[in-house]
């Protein structure tokens, strides 16, 4: 049995340290993947172009991902990626809003141009909704494990983080557009 260099150590430590058993997100590979299924409307197409790519730009991809972006967002909590991200999401409504991932939350974007921003705040670990200057708190996350939830009235309702605490925000909410409606 052969000794193990120094050399051969170090590196071995190092792979530990960079690959540290996070699977992450993959965000890069997945968005290229995702642009090589779409490039063209012609899947015969899409897949000999990515015969062509794959091995170099599919590998550089999941190289940076594996290696520094998954390491990044483990160590960080951040995905480097998935900032200034914007999908288009069919609201309840049937119309279609633009969602743009911010660092600290989300910007959804109203087919009339309306624009309403959810931002994290991390130091009160709650949820606020900006619209037209105006910030309200949505959601406050307790140290308890208790969920507080502010109304359209302005009351704060303290519930459970379970199915039956959710029930209660949903029946204090219809409550009160019931009551509004009259």
């Amino acid at each position: 049995m052969k000794k193990i260099s120094l050399k051969a150590a170090v590196v071995l430590l190092s792979g530990a340290f960079l690959c540290n058993s996070c699977i992450g997100s993959f965000s890069l590979f997945n968005k290229y993947a995702k642009w090589q299924c779409n490039m063209t409307s012609n899947k015969f197409v899409n897949g000999i172009v990515g015969l062509i790519l794959q091995p170099i730009v599919g590998g550089v991809c999941l190289m940076a991902d594996a290696i520094v972006l998954n390491t990044i967002e483990f160590w960080s909590g951040e995905n480097p990626i998935a900032a200034n991200q914007t999908q288009t999401v069919k609201g309840q409504d049937g119309r279609y809003y633009a969602v743009k991932t911010l660092k600290n939350g989300y910007e959804v974007k109203a087919p009339s141009g309306e624009v309403t921003l959810f931002i994290h705040d991390q130091e009160t670990d709650s949820w606020s909704m900006q619209q037209d200057g105006i910030t309200k708190e949505i959601i406050r996350f307790n140290a308890d494990g208790t969920i507080q939830a502010t109304l359209q009235t302005g009351e704060k309702l303290t519930v459970t983080n379970d199915e039956a605490g959710l029930n209660q925000v949903r029946e204090a909410v219809y409550n009160d557009n019931f009551f509004a409606q009259r």
